[in-house]
């Protein structure tokens, strides 16, 4: 059962597949049935996984709007007591990126994750990601829940 917001890195792990330098959220802001907000630092990180030649691109913003989306569903699930089934990310929507690289942005994101629809196969979300209390990204994304095995 759910006693807490995840306020670390490894409180964020324990409800998603990513581990290890690949889970981009550090802290959750906030959450509710339907929408969750987190922060993170981890774009500034040297060891961040997905730079290359030394920057990162704002096309690895949608990995982040993605692992928003997962927290979410792991929160939720965690309030109800069980684990949320796992799920595979198979679209990407309507995504605005409004700056070429994330690596040198000062301060923390803000990253918004929000539910749009759910059919019980698979959900759909939208992200919207925000540096300083500008928007930097958005868009949707679909994941497909893989059969429990």
């Amino acid at each position: 059962m759910l006693e807490s917001l995840p306020s670390c890195r490894a409180d964020i792990e324990a409800l998603i597949p990513h581990a290890g330098r690949m889970c981009l959220l550090e802290r959750v802001i906030a959450f509710d049935d339907t929408r969750l907000h987190a922060q993170t630092d981890s774009h500034r990180a040297a060891d961040n996984p997905l730079r290359r030649d030394g920057e990162l691109s704002a096309l690895h913003l949608c990995e982040y709007g993605a692992q928003a989306m997962a927290v979410h569903g792991g929160l939720l699930a965690a309030r109800a007591g069980h684990a949320a089934p796992p799920g595979l990310l198979v679209s990407l929507r309507g995504v605005e990126l409004l700056c070429k690289r994330i690596d040198d942005l000062a301060g923390p994101l803000d990253v918004y994750a929000e539910d749009v629809s759910d059919s019980g196969a698979g959900w759909q979300c939208s992200f919207r990601i925000e540096h300083a209390g500008e928007l930097i990204a958005n868009g949707r994304a679909a994941v497909l829940r893989r059969p429990e095995a």
